[in-house]
């Protein structure tokens, strides 16, 4: 695949001259232009430089949807310096460890997010804490965006490639440790120009971007594609209230909706007003994250005649987009065929290929494939193995390309389309006081897609286990999202002869019971 730009600066540049009096970016009644992100990205990189920033530097975000998230992304690659966004649901622990663990010299926070930053080992990890929004902590370490933008510093455009890393996405593993999947700016603009081609996006579309920016769908496919293409993002600072997602749709004559399939699920069930559904502009919903429900997918095609419902799939270590239902073919159960230039494969253990209709492990090539776990080679060698990333999920593919999921290898549960990775819940939990073992399952719920379930092995003499005080306990270690919602003690945990714990035992056990 050819790409027009090397590296995020030269995207923004380019549009900044293309097409720079044009509306980029809506926020409530704010307009913001092309023209006004160059500038203020300039601005902001050359205000980093001052602190000290440099090529291949981490630049951590901990922001909530905002203009300054865009302006950061394009300031950091001014400089060659890698953006990491952060899940601004993790609590200060969670936070730490990313920081530490990427290395970040700089953290741009917004300040509804301050009490777990001052908690966190923000202060002692990074140089410099730049906040969006209005701050109450002082120091020297400490600015505001409007103090950064005051600068009358300028900076010239340190080259980088195609190939060099651009952004890091955190994704949970089977050990339990969040990995740094790291993306160059070839993976993200592969997205983007794949994206493009598949559901046929003009610079004339526009998106809303309520998800969050941080989780890697909403990054590239809802922030970085618009902008690859030139097309106007409306973005929502809040879900709350969620009538103001339906408003500024209307009023903003938003094309392209970006959502997760409790949105849809929600929004197939909703009474929308006569005149949003008739002056509405939307042609098309995409759905990423995690699984529609049939149901789901008939319900809004029956609401919606004028739009189609898209499902997808992908991970954050494709970058994240794999494949989509197309505008022309959707196929209910199915997440589409593979986006321009990428292949998909069904394979066996040894990563034969398999006939069309069987199951197997779904393995996946192309530009899209990251370039590798940040400070783990090995499970970077054990992920992808000749140029084929082994996504770790189990399928089927049609006799028209269209993949079907089946199964997750990985005990992975997507709660509202947020993964829960359950060993790290478990290392939390087998910390308590008085708990000898524990298993953390997912089970289905009409609501969330799935919700965290959890097992407990008490210690030998332990008689009771106080629940209240072990929610307590890991309310201060894991963001609520993870927090189990029902917690069930047994005996003794199912294991098999090595001693790992049987989950599938566990959930034929909750489906016994119900």
């Amino acid at each position: 695949m050819d790409y027009k730009f090397n590296n995020f600066y030269e995207l923004i540049a380019y549009q900044s001259k293309k097409r720079g009096k044009k509306v980029a970016l809506f926020v409530d009644d704010e307009k913001i232009t092309y023209a006004d992100i160059l500038v203020a990205a300039d601005k902001l990189a050359a205000f980093l430089v001052d602190q000290g920033v440099k090529k291949g530097d981490k630049i951590a975000f901990f922001l909530r949807n905002s203009p300054e998230f865009v302006y950061t992304i394009f300031a950091a690659s001014k400089l060659g310096a890698i953006v990491v966004p952060v899940n601004t649901f993790l609590k200060e622990d969670e936070l730490s460890y990313i920081l530490e663990d990427s290395g970040s010299s700089v953290l741009v926070a917004s300040a509804i997010h301050e009490k777990v930053v001052n908690r966190s080992k923000a202060i002692n990890l990074c140089n410099c804490i730049i906040w969006e929004g209005e701050k109450s902590v002082q120091g020297e370490q400490h600015y505001t965006f409007e103090e950064a933008l005051k600068t009358d510093l300028s900076v010239t455009h340190t080259d980088t490639a195609l190939e060099d890393t651009a952004v890091i996405i955190y994704t949970s593993g089977t050990t339990g440790k969040p990995k740094g999947a790291m993306l160059s700016h070839k993976n993200i603009f592969s997205n983007g120009s794949s994206g493009m081609k598949h559901i046929h996006v003009k610079p004339r579309d526009r998106g809303i971007v309520f998800l969050p920016m941080f989780h890697s769908f909403t990054f590239s496919i809802a922030v970085m594609l618009p902008m690859y293409v030139g097309m106007s993002i409306v973005i929502i600072k809040s879900i709350q209230p969620f009538s103001n997602i339906f408003k500024q749709t209307l009023l903003k004559r938003v094309t392209l909706f970006f959502g997760i399939p409790d949105v849809y699920n929600a929004l197939a069930k909703a009474k929308l007003p006569w005149y949003f559904m008739w002056f509405n502009n939307i042609r098309a919903f995409i759905s990423g994250a995690a699984a529609l429900q049939a149901k789901t997918l008939d319900a809004m095609a029956k609401k919606f005649k004028r739009a189609t419902l898209l499902e997808g799939y992908g991970l954050s270590e494709a970058s994240p987009a794999v494949c989509m239902n197309t505008l022309k073919k959707q196929k209910a159960g199915s997440v589409g065929t593979a986006l321009y230039g990428y292949q998909i494969k069904i394979v066996d253990h040894e990563l034969n290929e398999v006939h069309r209709g069987a199951i197997g492990d779904i393995i996946v090539k192309g530009d899209n494939v990251m370039q590798g776990y940040l400070n783990r080679p090995t499970a970077t060698e054990e992920t992808i193995i000749k140029g084929w990333l082994l996504t770790g999920d189990v399928g089927y593919m049609d006799d028209e390309d269209f993949l079907f999921i089946v199964d997750r290898k990985k005990d992975l549960i997507i709660s509202k389309g947020i993964n829960i990775y359950p060993r790290e819940v478990e290392e939390v939990i087998d910390r308590f006081e008085g708990i000898s073992a524990s298993a953390v399952i997912g089970i289905h719920d009409e609501k969330s897609g799935e919700v965290p379930v959890a097992y407990v092995e008490l210690e030998e003499g332990i008689e009771n286990l106080d629940e209240a005080a072990l929610k307590a306990y890991m309310r201060e270690h894991l963001a609520n999202y993870k927090i189990p919602k029902q917690t069930h003690v047994i005996p003794t945990l199912p294991k098999n002869a090595t001693g790992k714990v049987l989950k599938r035992v566990l959930k034929e056990h909750l489906r016994d019971e119900v």
